[in-house]
């Protein structure tokens, strides 16, 4: 299968699983930029729940700008919160120790473009998944889809629910499961298993 999906800010579960049963990624980036989406957020899991880590970018008025265009701000040193926000809440979990030091230059490095930002991300979560699968970006915007298209998948307002399995997080015990958070809550707890989770789902695009 071959997949067109927006490159995503350690994107939600449901969008591994897609690339997990894949065998080519083409990453829209000719787009016009939208809000409210996951390419600029993403949610885990803490003691009081669902929260949202946003990465600021800086916004033109009055113009439409693509994904490719879009750059991140800075100036509140949002990164050096959303570490702080992970190691609160990750700390304990399993397998965060395993990749924190991987983890680590992504945030302290500065990406001047949110999509070459988005794109380390996800080289990171594939090098932790040990999963090689070759991708590319697209020259023009896709309207004769040679793909599945699954840029919806990075609605983060749809009606749209997946069936995922549960598996353990870490406040199991102050709130009940919580599915299709990022990436990185999955890893944290399942470490070298991710990818066979991710595989297992029967949920078909």
């Amino acid at each position: 299968m071959m997949i067109l999906l927006q490159p995503t800010y350690f994107s939600p579960i449901i969008q591994y699983v897609a690339i997990a049963k894949s065998q080519q990624i083409t990453f829209e980036v000719e787009d016009n930029f939208q809000k409210q989406t996951y390419r600029s957020r993403c949610y885990i899991s803490t003691s009081a729940g669902k929260l949202p880590l946003n990465v600021p970018i800086q916004h033109l008025k009055g113009f439409k700008q693509k994904t490719k265009d879009i750059k991140i701000d800075y100036k509140d040193g949002w990164n050096k919160l959303h570490l702080k926000t992970l190691e609160t809440a990750y700390s304990s979990s399993p397998f965060f120790e395993f990749y924190i030091d991987d983890l680590l230059p992504i945030f302290k490095n500065k990406y001047d473009f949110l999509l070459d930002f988005n794109l380390k991300t996800f080289e990171f979560i594939m090098d932790a998944l040990q999963h090689k699968l070759p991708y590319s970006i697209t020259k023009e915007y896709q309207t004769n889809i040679e793909y599945t298209d699954l840029r919806n998948l990075a609605l983060a307002k749809t009606t749209t629910t997946f069936e995922l399995e549960k598996y353990t997080q870490v406040f199991n015990e102050n709130h009940d499961f919580l599915s299709n958070l990022s990436i990185l809550d999955l890893l944290f707890m399942e470490g070298p298993n991710t990818l066979n989770y991710l595989e297992s789902q029967k949920i078909t695009f």
